[in-house]
């Protein structure tokens, strides 16, 4: 009898141990597919954000290309076209007197004055210039450029010691530029805009702002405010982060973050469109 209860209790023993094995091996078993499961879906995010900012990349050299061969266009025909009808009028200004003299060296100066728009236009596109020139002069440019049309008043402050982002970054950098002036052109009905760039060794900001009719922060989720979330993916590209803050009335104001230190293989590398 007592050799039989012996008997049970081993029984007892030995099937609760491979209750508890089982369990373990069930739970072990779980948490590694768990496991297979979280990695699967960190690699197809990876793969996914690595597709979606070689898109990305794709796209803005695409549009360099474009924005570069605008560029020569401007200043190789047009501009040129424009130098010989301002030479013709010249000729023709000499076999005139009078008012229709006046007239027509009032139209050669208008002529003049499209040609060095063009010409300052033709360089705000072109890579080339704006890496020769660095961030900081091509905004200061720019900003003459701007507040001789009259559109609008720019100022551009710079604080720290300057330093070169790299050309890529400073390009991209200033296509955002161009893009939010160009909406606040658009929508914002703005007196001014304010461009400030302040350098320190750990990090750099460009800000934004202007003192236009503004926009509900529902925009940067909704379709119609593409170009904005264009501008953070640029950013995004490049290592930098993008905070946009609007409200009615109350303008609107970017700011962009980029720690000089980090680098992004897109941000250091040679532009398709530079020689070499």
């Amino acid at each position: 009898m007592l050799f039989k209860d012996e008997e049970v209790i081993l029984i007892i023993i030995a099937g609760t141990a491979l209750l508890l094995l089982l369990g373990f091996f069930m739970v072990g078993f779980l948490l590694m597919f768990q496991k297979k499961q979280n990695k699967n879906a960190l690699e197809k995010a990876e793969l996914k954000s690595s597709f979606k900012q070689e898109l990305l990349k794709t796209r803005l050299e695409i549009q360099e290309e474009t924005l570069n061969y605008v560029s020569r266009e401007m200043h190789d025909n047009i501009t040129q076209v424009l130098s010989f009808v301002k030479l013709n009028l010249g000729l023709l200004g000499n076999k005139l007197d009078g008012v229709e003299k006046v007239s027509l060296n009032d139209n050669r100066e208008l002529i003049s004055q499209t040609i060095t728009d063009l010409r300052n236009l033709s360089k705000s596109l072109s890579f080339e210039h704006i890496s020769a020139l660095g961030l900081v002069k091509t905004l200061e440019m720019e900003a003459v450029r701007v507040n001789k049309s009259g559109l609008i008043h720019m100022d551009v402050i710079v604080e720290g010691e300057v330093y070169s982002l790299g050309e890529q970054r400073e390009l991209v950098l200033f296509r955002i530029f161009q893009e939010a002036l160009n909406n606040v052109l658009k929508h914002a009905d703005a007196a001014n805009i304010k461009i400030g760039l302040y350098y320190n060794t750990q990090m750099f900001n460009l800000t934004i702002e202007d003192d236009g009719v503004g926009f509900q922060p529902e925009l940067l989720s909704d379709k119609s405010g593409s170009g904005l979330r264009n501008m953070t993916n640029r950013a995004g590209l490049i290592g930098a982060e993008a905070v946009i803050n609007s409200s009615p009335k109350k303008g609107c104001s970017i700011k962009l973050s980029l720690n000089p230190q980090v680098q992004e293989i897109y941000a250091n590398g040679t532009h398709s469109n530079s020689p070499g």
